[in-house]
């Protein structure tokens, strides 16, 4: 029996930027469409909205989805059914075609690679749209890329999806436009943005703190030689690499105590307001989200869900977290993207990835909002190169062909093996050992901007910051971290006048002591933010984009990395906006 045409009037309300999409999508008629919409926005629905169009009006009699993993063929086949749109999920190149019960066929990007011929058949059998979810990773390998061009160029649609364009090599992206800018170089164009900030400003995400923790590590190279570093602290690229490494070894206390914080955290989300509030702790390898695990079950006392790679089970393991009441997951790949688990609230992010794109990819699998004023915690070493990445949640990338290639990040070709095997780490661990590792809370970055001084894991004065209550605005975020960095800097004042003898009841008596370049740092953030916070209530724009003008006119990387004399070019930029 041929499947039915699904019934428009059973899906659900569409959001505003989805009505708005549509009505253009819909106008345009064009072949080819490319939406990018920020992790959490909604480009299933919006994508499914779309195919029930095509297929009631007769313009498309078959629908085929293109995914990036084999978990994501499943759940993009449910939620199709659930509109009256019948996807196979378990359809294999050697079937051909699918069966008339479904309107069409959910495909990883690998079965394309594998035999485009296939599906370039049964695209040319029936008029076909082609939906193309996180299309970037289109541009992965050449079989992939080639192979989705020759598999669909016959197709009469083709709507393109992302919440990430940006890639950081020169692959094109099959049937994403490119327009050249002022610089010669070309840049990928959306027909459709709604990015992060925009879906903040709705209520569609939540808003993300990033808790930095910094420490001191130490490690032996292959030569014999000790040495320690204090992450966060500026060193050659080489030491940061392996200083991030110590601090991630499972046998070091700085995973532990990070672990520890990370579930406090979780803890007073689910008293204060999120009771199935859940997080999920992203590992570099297999052997260490194994380690992981075990250290969770220490210092929780309650076993956490291990989810390694695509494997069979992978899938039913996610679906059965994501329905139970369970405080922790590890997992390498299989939540890096588009999995939807809407109780993921607090985020451990233990791998030396840091590509843009994977960085963003991972965020995302914690901002999808349920009810108004859930927030985000996200754990991460305090490295400047994420530090910079957290900064920056705000700014919408594109994809840039021709632009000179930088490293960013360690260890990424290492993870991509990871993902393949569980001997990803084992050439970089060659080169080192690690000795142990130590955690304090570096920085608490929210909005562009960065709050707080150093405290100690197990203080009083990081339990402030795990214990911001669970339920917030992102103004009232903003207020509360501003009132903590205040209380700490008063506290730390009273303290030095103490040890001074001097009268604590009359700390303005006393001569002002010597800072440290930490400490004056510390000072000018806090001076920075207060400026910025006053330029919001005047003229109403985000903190982060307040942030990323000053850092145009004047230059430098995010205050979080931002040096003294930096931040004192920016005070004295902001004071004369």
């Amino acid at each position: 029996m041929a499947a039915r045409t699904p019934a428009l009037e059973t899906f659900p309300p569409l959001r505003a930027w989805q009505r708005k999409a549509l009505v253009e999508y819909l106008r345009r008629r064009s072949d080819d469409f490319t939406a990018v919409a920020t992790p959490g926005a909604g480009k299933t629905t919006f994508a499914l909205r779309i195919a029930a169009e095509l297929l009631a009006d007769g313009s498309v009699e078959a629908v085929t989805v293109v995914a990036p993993t084999e978990h994501l063929k499943t759940q993009w086949a449910e939620s199709a059914a659930l509109v009256g749109i019948q996807l196979d999920s378990a359809f294999r190149n050697a079937d051909v075609h699918s069966t008339a019960d479904f309107h069409g066929a959910v495909i990883t990007y690998a079965q394309v690679g594998m035999a485009p011929q296939v599906h370039r058949r049964r695209t040319m059998t029936r008029r076909t749209l082609v939906i193309l979810d996180e299309i970037h990773h289109a541009g992965d390998s050449r079989t992939w890329g080639d192979g989705v061009k020759a598999a669909f160029e016959p197709a009469v649609r083709r709507l393109m999806l992302t919440g990430t364009p940006f890639r950081s090599d020169d692959n094109p992206i099959p049937f994403v436009d490119y327009e050249r800018g002022s610089d010669g170089l070309l840049r990928s164009r959306a027909d459709s943005v709604y990015g992060y900030t925009d879906a903040l400003r709705d209520g569609v995400v939540r808003p993300v703190l990033f808790l930095a923790y910094s420490g001191e590590t130490r490690w032996r190279t292959n030569a014999g030689e000790e040495l320690a570093a204090r992450l966060g602290e500026p060193m050659t690229q080489d030491l940061v690499a392996q200083a991030w490494r110590t601090a991630l070894d499972p046998a070091g206390d700085w995973m532990p105590q990070v672990l520890r914080a990370a579930d406090a955290r979780l803890t007073v989300l689910r008293v204060a307001g999120m009771p199935d509030a859940a997080g999920l702790v992203i590992a570099s390898d297999q052997q260490a989200a194994r380690s992981y695990a075990r250290l969770i079950e220490q210092v929780t006392g309650e076993k956490a869900a291990v989810v390694l790679s695509d494997d069979v089970g992978a899938s039913a393991r996610i679906a059965t977290f994501g329905a139970s009441q369970q405080r922790w997951m590890v997992a390498v790949r299989m939540v890096s993207e588009g999995v939807d688990i809407p109780r993921l609230a607090v985020g451990v992010y233990a791998t030396s990835a840091s590509t843009p794109l994977y960085f963003a990819q991972a965020i995302g699998r914690f901002v999808r909002a349920r009810r108004s004023g859930e927030t985000a915690s996200v754990f991460l070493p305090s490295v400047p190169h994420l530090l910079g990445l957290a900064s920056e949640m705000e700014v919408e990338r594109d994809h840039v062909l021709g632009k000179p290639s930088d490293r960013e990040g360690f260890d990424d070709d290492l993870l991509e093996r990871a993902q393949r095997d569980d001997q990803a780490s084992g050439e970089l661990e060659k080169r080192f050992t690690a000795l142990s590792a130590t955690a304090e809370l570096d920085q608490v970055i929210f909005d562009g901007a960065s709050f707080g001084t150093a405290a100690q894991a197990g203080t009083p004065e990081e339990e402030e910051y795990l214990g911001l209550p669970g339920l917030l605005t992102s103004e009232q975020v903003a207020a509360l971290l501003s009132k903590r960095q205040a209380d700490q800097l008063a506290a730390q004042r009273r303290r030095v006048a103490e040890r001074a003898g001097a009268p604590v009841t009359a700390p303005a008596a006393a001569p002002p002591a010597p800072m440290s370049a930490a400490q004056r740092r510390v000072a000018l953030r806090r001076q920075l933010n207060a400026l910025v916070a006053a330029r919001h209530h005047r003229t109403g724009q985000p903190h982060g984009k307040i942030h990323a003008e000053l850092r145009r006119l004047c230059g430098g990387p995010p205050s979080a990395q931002a040096t003294i004399e930096q931040l004192e070019e920016r005070i004295a930029t902001a004071q004369t906006l």
